[in-house]
């Protein structure tokens, strides 16, 4: 072969073989030169005019380090705060009736959906149960209820047999799916014979009573306990400023620092007892209730933290309580909605104040009030709330419907798992937000847009960010 020609074949061969790996480096095989990124971002949506409900977003999120002019969350995980105990609904007698109505299949269904740790399930952490009849039993009852005029002062008709029906199976069937779930009890009145009034509605616990009452709580807890459900807390009583409502009962903070003090506290540590005691489980308006009974140096040591509503007051009444009583803990027990409410101003409300204000000011729980009932708002006492509307309700023996409670709840529930922990993040403008850490090492912000118009807006962590928008109302749950 003359030189010349064996030259020029070279170059031919060497240019075909550096064409051939150019175009591999290039398109890596698929002839894409930019190929989509990976999300970082998992983002849930739901919006004030419900046409997205806690629905999973595609949008691709990823941190990086470009620079723009938005409002910015940062989230710090350096700086944390109280760990969560738990999110939920109070279980009330008339909601254990309805859920136990639907069919087997339906009822699984539901139960799953509410309780398990599926995609599908928001998960539902912490419950709240009335210790005897709340209002939104169909009828009042205690454990020990007596023909009038009579006492049982020995306790030896004590029963939970009231409850045996509905809430206690169904407390059974829910822990088989969450066995960490975790429950609260509180009662709206005790056995009338030991009030002073002899009613369900409103009077006082008399005196002479208080240690009989005492061990009425310890038989209720040591029962549940025999049929497998553990009460983590319970409180003396729902609502001891709101005598009005069917059953309830007056209880001063003079009074329940004597019941806790010499009565309830002594006879837990007797019995062996490690039910948290937690006080007040009232409204916001009136911290010096809980500030009060705190600051008895006898009652105390028995009390665990203090409970809160939100029907008057300010949200911020919380942190008053935990600065003056830092190694006390928090709960925020109760919110309704109602029936005439609009889910877009009920969601961003208790978002605001329930989810994000509640942990905000440094609650371990945050709990919105009755978890299912009927299309009428019923089962409900005589006298009692005839406008509360459940996180479900219940028509029939096969269909429920997913109210805006559901979805409140469902935005921190599902993702913000028993032992997870309140971590630094900056309110931005209009976008008020959560954040935490939990136990599998994510980060989760809960993000709600109270302002009247679209926002675009930067999370930043560990010095990147990504970029989101929430419309006016709208709530996000971002989880990396």
């Amino acid at each position: 072969m003359k030189p010349l020609l064996f030259i020029a074949l070279l170059i031919a061969l060497c240019s075909g073989c550096s064409s051939g790996n150019e175009e591999t480096k290039d398109t890596g095989g698929t002839g894409n030169q930019n190929p989509t990124p990976k999300n970082e971002v998992d983002f849930y949506l739901t919006k004030g005019d419900q046409s997205q409900k806690l629905h999973r977003q595609t949008d691709i999120l990823t941190f990086d380090s470009s620079f723009n002019d938005h409002a910015t969350i940062e989230v710090d995980d350096s700086q944390t705060y109280q760990s969560v105990s738990g999110f939920g609904f109070t279980l009330t007698g008339g909601s254990a009736e309805l859920i136990n109505s639907l069919n087997s299949s339906d009822k699984e269904t539901l139960l799953q959906e509410l309780f398990g740790k599926t995609e599908n399930s928001i998960s539902l952490s912490y419950l709240r149960i009335s210790i005897g009849a709340s209002d939104l039993n169909p009828v009042t009852f205690s454990y020990d209820d007596m023909p009038e005029g009579q006492t049982d002062e020995d306790l030896s008709e004590f029963s939970l047999e009231p409850d045996m029906a509905d809430l206690i199976p169904l407390l059974q069937e829910i822990l088989e799916i969450n066995p960490d779930l975790k429950i609260m009890g509180s009662p709206w009145s005790p056995p009338v014979w030991m009030k002073d009034n002899k009613n369900t509605v409103g009077g006082s616990l008399k005196p002479e009573f208080y240690d009989v009452y005492a061990q009425y709580f310890v038989k209720y807890i040591q029962k549940m306990k025999e049929l497998g459900i553990s009460i983590d807390a319970i409180t003396p009583q729902n609502e001891p400023l709101h005598p009005g409502n069917n059953p309830s009962m007056l209880m001063l903070s003079e009074d329940q620092i004597k019941f806790i003090a010499y009565h309830l506290g002594p006879a837990f540590e007797q019995s062996e007892i490690d039910t948290k005691i937690i006080i007040y489980d009232h409204n916001a308006d009136n911290p010096e209730y809980p500030l009060t009974v705190l600051r008895n140096d006898v009652a105390r040591p028995y009390i665990d933290g203090t409970a809160f509503h939100l029907y008057a007051g300010d949200i911020s009444a919380l942190s008053k309580v935990h600065n003056a009583f830092p190694q006390k803990d928090l709960y925020f027990t109760e919110q309704y909605t109602s029936s005439d409410g609009d889910f877009g101003e009920d969601l961003q409300w208790h978002l605001k104040n329930v989810i994000i204000g509640s942990m905000r000011n440094w609650s371990k729980t945050a709990l919105e009030w009755n978890l299912a009932n009927d299309s009428s708002y019923k089962p409900h006492t005589e006298g009692g709330c005839t406008t509360c509307k459940g996180g479900i309700t219940i028509s029939g023996s096969s269909t429920f419907f997913r109210n805006v409670g559901y979805y409140i709840i469902g935005h921190a529930s599902k993702f913000v798992p028993p032992a997870s922990v309140r971590i630094a993040s900056n309110i931005a403008g209009n976008l008020y937000n959560v954040a935490f850490h939990t136990p599998d090492g994510k980060k989760v912000l809960i993000v709600v847009n109270t302002g009247n118009t679209f926002e675009l807006f930067n999370v930043k962590y560990n010095g990147k960010w990504f970029e989101s928008s929430l419309e006016a109302g709208s709530v996000g749950t971002y989880v990396w």
